[in-house]
């Protein structure tokens, strides 16, 4: 007799694998479970290492955990609780079906390279035991393999991308989880949530929790929150940091606590005439989200190598611990990046603008590699995703697919000037500027007299001057450029 029909349910059991994927409505593989009549063993398990060097971060970490309390909340109420591991995933899986005589295993596909290759190795190890094993997509608009070239290959560049993915994209339909799940009372209790090790021994991340709730619930309310302010005038507000211009479900999306068809039902369902543009801005964005994906899985590589085979012998500059030390803290002296690394610091978040121009000065004006700045983003970011992350930084570094020219160099003066214009962002996250006359925010160096310095020990110039970082970043492309 199974251990199913030994404790009494009388339906086979599956057990529901959660990855980055927390949330129960719109979730494809709790979907099947519930349309297969199954029993549902929800499960996470704590295995940071089979990410390979690019396990997750602490900021990271930080939101997993509370999103893990929400998800667990939400399955308590319906039934079926969430059952917690630390140790290998397969071997954990394996040890859960030997001890309930489940069926089947189901769980939602995750992309980076790393992950891809485990899961295909669990999935084929699964099937020779005989079991069921089914994964699904419930991340993305368009998987990285289903958009293709005429001839075949992967896209390289966006604009291309996007057309093909978004012409033969079919969303699917709405669906809510049940009110109660069937469980099991089957198979080892797990340990709680608090037990993973995931929140911070000391509370760094308690800024974090002023201006985010991690969590299903959370999304929905941040969505919500967006399609009632920001998503009027999105088009131009997402690139000024001194307004709520932007959706901030960034987090939401990398932890799966809302699907992408759900934020595009939402939107669409506002669409009129006045918000046509910002509505296609917006979805244009989740494209490149897409796109980022589609090169992760075509290129994994990319992820600690230049896409752009170009920047092979470049000469990057070699930042010492002290230099490294000084940008974290946001003491660059440029006053629109220190307020970027700073606003991360506190909230686990940066606006998406600042990461251009931050990202911009460390790797064009200081001329470092775009894997000191990844790094950095990837342990401090709250929606620290590898393929973002990368493409980001390879995007505004030069050396990516679809990169700006990298012999563009954005100035850090005239962008705070144009996006910043009134220096409020500034004077929020680097206060010894706050009563600084305007002009001089934006260049604190550059001021005349008295009245023109800051407050506090903030330097006194910048750590490598525009005109002059902008001229060696040129110098350096000209021994590339043929």
């Amino acid at each position: 007799m199974s251990a199913a029909r030994a404790s009494g349910d009388d339906a086979p059991i599956a057990i529901l694998w959660f990855r980055n994927d927390l949330r129960l409505d719109d979730n494809p593989a709790l979907e099947a479970a519930v349309e297969g009549g199954y029993a549902i063993l929800p499960v996470y398990i704590h295995a940071p290492g089979e990410g390979g060097r690019w396990r997750p971060g602490a900021a990271s970490d930080a939101w997993r955990a509370r999103s893990l309390q929400a998800l667990a909340a939400s399955l308590q109420t319906r039934g079926a609780p969430l059952r917690c591991f630390k140790g290998p995933s397969l071997a954990t899986l394996q040890a859960i079906i030997a001890a309930t005589g489940a069926q089947a295993v189901f769980w939602n596909r995750r992309y980076e390279p790393a992950i891809e290759k485990r899961d295909t190795g669990i999935k084929q190890a699964l099937k020779r035991d005989g079991l069921r094993a089914e994964s699904f997509n419930g991340a993305l608009m368009a998987e990285p393999w289903t958009v293709e070239t005429r001839e075949g290959g992967p896209y390289r560049v966006f604009t291309p991308y996007w057309r093909t993915a978004f012409a033969q994209w079919r969303p699917p339909s709405a669906w809510t989880a049940p009110d109660a799940l069937k469980g099991t009372g089957s198979g080892p209790r797990g340990v709680p949530v608090a037990s993973l090790g995931l929140a911070p021994a000391l509370d760094w991340d308690a800024g974090f929790w002023d201006a985010w709730t991690p969590g299903e619930a959370g999304a929905r309310e941040a969505l919500q929150v967006f399609v009632d302010g920001a998503l009027r005038g999105y088009g131009d507000g997402r690139d000024r940091p001194d307004q709520v211009g932007t959706s901030r479900l960034s987090p939401h999306l990398h932890f799966g606590e809302i699907a992408p068809w759900r934020i595009v039902a939402a939107l669409e369902a506002e669409r009129n005439a006045a918000l046509d543009g910002d509505i296609d801005a917006y979805v244009r964005e989740l494209g490149w989200r897409e796109f980022a994906h589609h090169l992760l899985h075509h290129f994994p590589k990319s992820v600690d190598e230049d896409f752009n085979p170009k920047f092979a012998g470049f000469e990057w500059a070699d930042p010492s611990s002290r230099e490294l030390d000084r940008v974290r803290a946001g003491r660059t002296g440029v006053p629109i990046v220190d307020a970027g690394l700073r606003e991360l610091w506190h909230t686990g978040w940066m606006h998406n603008r600042v990461r251009m121009i931050v990202g911009s000065y460390l790797t064009k004006h200081l001329r470092w590699h775009w894997r000191h700045g990844a790094e950095w983003f990837w342990d401090t970011l709250v929606d620290a995703d590898l393929a973002n992350n990368t493409l980001g930084w390879q995007w505004v570094a030069g050396t990516g697919a679809d990169a700006a020219p990298y012999f563009r160099v954005f100035n850090p003066v005239t962008q705070a000037k144009r996006f910043d214009p009134d220096g409020r962002y500034i004077a929020r996250w680097v206060p010894e500027l706050s009563r600084v006359p305007l002009p001089a925010r934006f260049a604190p160096w550059e001021a005349k007299g008295r009245s023109g310095r800051p407050a506090g020990d903030y330097p006194a110039q910048p750590m490598v001057g525009i005109a002059e970082g902008r001229q060696a970043a040129l110098d350096a492309y000209a021994a590339i450029r043929g």
